[in-house]
């Protein structure tokens, strides 16, 4: 298949751009688009034969839901049962934005977006090049991250075409993303909602606004029959190589690995990196500030090919704020974590 690619400003939109993109939509083509998290893979929500187009360019599992992406609050009513009380407050304090709600579906969408469930995940993104595509094909786009499944997802497009050029109908390069990772999922099906997944959205930002909420206690990595939201069941964002956590002692487990023939990458913020003798270091942000981490992580993960190294260590963070989202992805990248012993568990 021929991929397409536009290169779209988001200050001037390219009108012709988005037509062409809007119309393979329409076709029940899947295009790749971006948001203010990730880039999204989009398809036509409402057609099953599109949707599964998603599912086979990222070879993703037919179990795993898909969030269907609109550009107004009013498609709502034509997608969902009941908006409640709690889910028009997140949706007024968070939307357009990194904020998947999860709300009782009416049906209207394919059963393949919902893998056989009868709620559906929902949001507004707000990046203007995302959000002006979801305005011009007028349709609710089911969209996971543009990748294959399993891989760190996309903030850049090339990202995306490194994945799946050749698999995918479009592609439009809207630029970086910004916030870097994916949008944080609430149940609002239940009497207390519930974080199916921390984002762009903190915990803490959420109880300002309607007070008790839970966290989901599988997030760490427990295994759903049928999660209701992505990235609950199955491993995600793994780079190339194996990819280990570190608590404390980085400059010793790389040392140690390194006497070991193993050939160390690093990934690191501003301040740790400043700190350590090595040729392989990817700065992913600062500790200053976490919502820089949040933005390069994925890019970081990508930057190392299993030619140039054989294991990657990574930095651990607190789980506290964009912290826990953080900490949440590495969790399902990492293939163990280095204990401050030098113990290597999970």
């Amino acid at each position: 298949m021929e991929t397409k690619h536009w290169t779209v400003s988001q200050q001037s939109f390219d009108k012709k751009a988005m037509e062409e993109a809007a119309a393979l939509l329409k076709k029940g083509e899947a295009v790749a688009f971006p948001t203010e998290t990730v880039y999204g893979l989009g398809a036509d929500a409402t057609n099953e034969q599109a949707v599964r187009k998603i599912f086979e360019a990222k070879g993703r599992p037919s179990d795993n839901p898909l969030i269907v992406h609109v550009a107004e609050k009013e498609q709502l009513k034509d997608l969902v049962e009941e908006v409640p009380a709690v889910a028009y407050k997140l949706l007024e304090a968070f939307s357009p934005g990194p904020i998947t709600l999860i709300l009782k579906s009416k049906g209207a969408v394919a059963p393949n977006v919902s893998a056989g469930l009868d709620s559906i995940g929902i949001r507004i993104p707000s990046h203007p090049v995302g959000l002006r595509l979801l305005r011009e094909v007028a349709l609710p786009i089911a969209a996971p991250s543009a990748n294959i499944s399993g891989r760190p997802s996309p903030t850049k497009a090339e990202h995306v075409a490194h994945d799946l050029d050749g698999r995918i109908a479009g592609i439009m390069d809207g630029g970086p993303t910004g916030i870097g990772l994916e949008s944080t999922v609430v149940d609002c099906t239940e009497a207390v909602p519930v974080i199916l997944r921390p984002g762009g959205v903190t915990a803490e930002a959420i109880q300002e606004v309607i007070g008790t909420v839970m966290v989901d206690p599988g997030l760490a990595g427990g295994e759903k029959e049928k999660p209701k939201a992505p990235g609950m069941k199955y491993t995600h964002y793994a780079p190339e190589a194996p990819l280990y956590l570190v608590e404390k002692g980085m400059q010793q487990h790389a040392d140690k690995l390194t006497e070991a023939g193993e050939k160390v990458g690093i990934i690191a913020t501003e301040e740790l990196a400043q700190t350590l003798q090595s040729e392989q270091i990817q700065i992913c942000g600062t500790r200053r500030d976490l919502s820089t981490v949040a933005e390069h992580l994925y890019d970081a993960l990508r930057h190392f090919k299993r030619s140039d190294v054989s294991v990657i260590l990574c930095e651990s963070f607190d789980k506290h704020g964009v912290g826990a989202a953080i900490m949440n992805r590495l969790e399902k990248a990492a293939t163990g974590r280095i204990g401050a012993e030098g113990n290597v568990n999970w």
